[in-house]
């Protein structure tokens, strides 16, 4: 059994801190302390390996008392493991990404299994799931995809689907599957969809994580999808080192600027940032087991 994430008391810090200037907020003039969850990283990425400590620091300094990294293809579950051994405040999850089916072997499923039992700091399986903009593979990547897919729900861990360009196939795969149980819990990762199918996802029980791009002043179908969203069903991220929020955007995103996003997602919800805060962290703490000890 895994231990409970060992957090420091929550950070002392303002809106505007956590933004760097990214919004504005009613609440931005009272310091407050905050407990967030990135619900979504890859900091296993070669472009951390320099600041990696430093990265650490300013997301403790930040508020966030937990992190959940996602894995791309198997090779990388190794120094994945590595990292939540150096940092405890990890969580991870092993899988494979659409963008990545060239990994997929016969004994894929297999290796993922074994990697999921052997650690309880695996929490979910992904990033998997369907990318149309960059590919056309649409039946390879489904042969990638149910398998994730099925393991999840043997393990009953949820999963972090990637989609993108394909809400309507993927609807269809879950439709089918909902018929005989065959859909897991999970979340749709860095969410840029409309909120038509935003609503079609929560039908199947998905959580919604908002990603930096909720930040960008013409994401207006993502803007109204946090507006709508129930609050017991998002999340927040930073799908690092992607992805950056604004002011940030175009550089190198980091766990800390999960703080960005939640701003704006409190801005537009016309909630403060505690609020949002506790709402999304007591969310990623239902989804993926999270034991903290601060919420």
């Amino acid at each position: 059994m895994v231990s409970p994430i060992p957090l420091p008391p929550a950070a002392p810090m303002s809106i505007s801190t956590a933004a760097a200037d990214a919004t504005t907020s009613r609440a931005d003039s009272q310091p407050t302390a905050i407990a967030l969850v990135d619900s979504h990283c890859h900091i296993v990425f070669r472009n951390f390996d320099a600041d990696l400590d430093e990265v650490a620091a300013r997301w403790r300094e930040a508020g966030v008392s937990a992190l959940v990294h996602a894995c791309v293809e198997p090779s990388e579950i190794p120094a994945i493991r590595a990292l939540a051994d150096r940092f405890p405040e990890l969580r991870y999850a092993v899988g494979v990404h659409p963008l990545d089916t060239h990994h997929w072997q016969e004994h894929t499923a297999r290796d993922l299994r074994i990697a999921a039992k052997a650690d309880p700091r695996v929490v979910a399986i992904g990033e998997l799931g369907l990318d149309l903009f960059r590919e056309s593979n649409l039946e390879h990547q489904l042969a990638v995809l149910e398998p994730q897919l099925d393991l999840a729900v043997e393990l009953n861990l949820p999963v972090i689907i990637h989609c993108r360009d394909a809400a309507a196939p993927m609807l269809e795969l879950l439709a089918a599957r909902a018929r005989h149980g065959g859909v897991p819990r999970g979340v749709m990762h860095c969410w840029g969809g409309t909120p038509e199918e935003m609503e079609a996802f929560l039908a199947h029980d998905m959580y919604i994580s908002f990603s930096g791009t909720v930040t960008f002043p013409k994401a207006e179908a993502t803007h109204q999808c946090a507006r709508q969203v129930p609050a017991h069903r998002y999340l927040v991220e930073t799908d690092c080192p992607f992805l950056a929020p604004v002011p940030r955007r175009g550089k190198r995103n980091e766990p800390a600027f999960v703080a960005m996003v939640a701003a704006r997602v409190a801005e537009l919800r016309g909630e403060t940032l505690e609020q949002v805060a506790f709402t999304s962290t007591e969310n990623a703490a239902r989804l993926f087991s999270l034991s903290l000890h601060n919420v």
